[in-house]
């Protein structure tokens, strides 16, 4: 139950009293003297405040012992505030106008405090319950969304590590086709060069000439894939952070936020482009910090670079060919390259997704 309902039950309790005594005005008073005073005890107020009106009813029920009527529902109201010493003046109080004089009064105002004292400790059990009850929940519930967060990390950790093998296993199949595959092709066309040279047949002349297109067409196909294997094989985080990494002229932060699969034009623009950035700042900012944002979009692939250097001056020292390779790469992609010297260099580029508006 609610600390409203219960005290309205001891309310009503204290009510049969008027079976007991005559209803006069002075009862009426009590009553509303009393209901004001449950209502403020209820508000939140501080406790000072609170053993102030204790003080006040105490001193009250002393002039007027009727107050003591209601003392059931004000000790409930004193043992919720933790104001068991106020209870005691009360029960004393209760004991010194009722006991020998009106033994019935008596009899029912000690049943009524101790209704008071059982509720109040099941009201204080029911909240310390409560509150253990809501501790256990958040506790359970801020596990499941740490074991959430591991379990994403540990997926996004395995993905990684999945496209990174993969990465590499492009990379050993490139080099085996390198340097097997295309060796001995590389042999076979050498030696089918050294046979035009020695054939005296003319019937063989056209066998060999086909063959050896043949082998410059597997040649050529060989190259291509090698080259496509390359090029999907570059962890494109990875040389990133290899390249910031290498920079030694002031800190530089940067933010990865792309998906596995990004198409190669985009990989080698991009490098290509922080690259000369990175060369930019080092050799015509005072820079001591420099933030490089790559991040994948719905639409787009983004990417920021911007340092805290010198700003105008600096933006005349960089209207070179960097500055031209950079806008010819974005334009190749279909992209737009903004710069801005405000507050340092600032290149924002956004290059949008093919099929994509």
């Amino acid at each position: 139950m609610s600390l409203v309902v219960e005290q309205g039950i001891l309310v009503l309790y204290s009510f049969v009293m008027i079976l007991l005594i005559p209803v006069d005005t002075m009862f009426v008073v009590t009553f509303l003297i009393t209901v004001i005073y449950i209502c403020v005890e209820n508000m939140e107020i501080s406790e000072r405040n609170v053993k102030v009106m204790m003080t006040l009813f105490l001193s009250v029920s002393v002039i007027c012992p009727k107050f003591l009527i209601f003392a059931p529902v004000v000790l409930f109201d004193m043992l919720e505030k933790g104001q068991s010493k106020a209870g005691i003046i009360l029960g004393i109080l209760c004991a010194y106008f009722y006991i020998g004089r009106e033994q019935r009064m008596f009899i029912f105002l000690v049943f009524g405090c101790v209704a008071a004292g059982v509720l109040s400790y099941r009201s204080r059990q029911y909240i310390r319950l409560s509150g253990e009850y809501c501790k256990m929940r958040d506790d359970s519930m801020e596990r499941n969304l740490m074991l959430k967060e591991k379990n994403q990390s540990l997926l996004k950790n395995q993905d990684y590590e999945i496209y990174t093998a993969t990465l590499k296993e492009r990379n050993r199949i490139a080099r085996e086709i390198h340097d097997n595959v295309g060796h001995m092709l590389s042999r076979a066309i050498l030696m089918v060069g050294a046979m035009k040279t020695v054939n005296r047949e003319k019937s063989m002349e056209a066998a060999l000439e086909q063959l050896e297109d043949t082998l410059h067409t597997a040649m050529t196909n060989v190259r291509e894939s090698v080259h496509d294997l390359h090029d999907d094989s570059v962890n494109l985080q990875e040389v990133l952070k290899s390249l910031v990494e290498a920079n030694t002229f002031c800190p530089v932060h940067l933010i990865y936020d792309m998906g596995y699969i990004v198409p190669k034009e985009v990989k080698y623009s991009f490098i290509a482009i922080v690259k000369e950035a990175l060369n930019n700042i080092a050799k015509h900012s005072e820079a001591d910090r420099a933030d490089i944002v790559v991040r994948e979009h719905p639409g787009l692939y983004q990417l920021i670079i911007e340092d805290n250097g010198r700003g105008e001056q600096k933006q005349q020292g960089r209207k070179g060919i960097g500055i031209r390779n950079m806008k010819d790469r974005v334009s190749a992609l279909g992209g737009r390259i903004q710069i801005t010297s405000e507050k340092g260099f600032r290149i924002y580029i956004t290059v949008p997704k093919k099929g994509e508006g």
